[in-house]
């Protein structure tokens, strides 16, 4: 009885444990020859779309991932690589506003404030995503996040019908990063529930044209 009782909780163990890396095995191959960390190597587009983060962690210290995000994406408009930023996130209250901290940040590093738009409803990787495409009418887009994040952007935008690359943002090392990237895997699972279930934006709202 004990013999039998331990394969079955091996099983149930071993399931879900198959299917977060199945799910991050399709993820990763699918953003295979997409993802750039060289300017050099990176074709141009039009717009890159930089992910929000908090600029502050819960401790009041500055956030790697956003200073590594603010870098990326200066490094990115400098070398031509792109003519417009937009820069999607969460503003979700009064007090908290990613994408108006990221532009005033990105304009501090010289880009100018007319070259950059802003994405308020950008709550989740997903909305930003489709927003992305059906409210800021792009047909390709370059990602800027650290890798782990391009590559789960990217399925989501082709799934989505958007065409995009990634440019990564400086990484963090395991060591301090790991709650991050535990969560990744959790988030990778995440995509395929939302593919099936055909989850939409929170919010859609006017149109709005990134011109040249």
């Amino acid at each position: 009885m004990i013999k039998k009782l331990s394969k079955i909780l091996i099983v149930l163990l071993a399931i879900p444990l198959l299917l977060i890396w199945l799910c991050n095995s399709v993820i990763t191959n699918a953003a295979e020859g997409k993802i750039f960390s060289d300017t050099s190597d990176i074709s141009k587009n039009k717009v890159g779309l930089v992910l929000g983060t908090s600029k502050k962690l819960i401790g009041g210290l500055p956030n790697p991932y956003y200073t590594f995000r603010i870098q990326a994406a200066l490094i990115l408009y400098q070398s031509n690589k792109v003519d417009f930023i937009l820069v999607s996130g969460d503003n979700g209250t009064t007090y908290y506003n990613e994408p108006q901290t990221f532009k005033n940040d990105l304009v501090k590093g010289g880009i100018p404030s007319d070259r950059i738009f802003l994405d308020y409803a950008g709550f989740r990787t997903l909305d930003s995503m489709v927003r992305a495409k059906e409210v800021f009418g792009l047909d390709s887009v370059t990602v800027i996040s650290q890798q782990f994040h391009n590559e789960r952007a990217i399925y989501l935008a082709e799934k989505k019908g958007l065409v995009a690359i990634g440019f990564n943002a400086e990484d963090i090392s395991m060591k301090h990063g790991l709650k991050v990237q535990l969560r990744e895997y959790l988030a990778r699972v995440k995509v395929f529930i939302d593919l099936l279930f055909k989850t939409e934006p929170k919010f859609y709202g006017e149109r709005i044209e990134i011109k040249c």
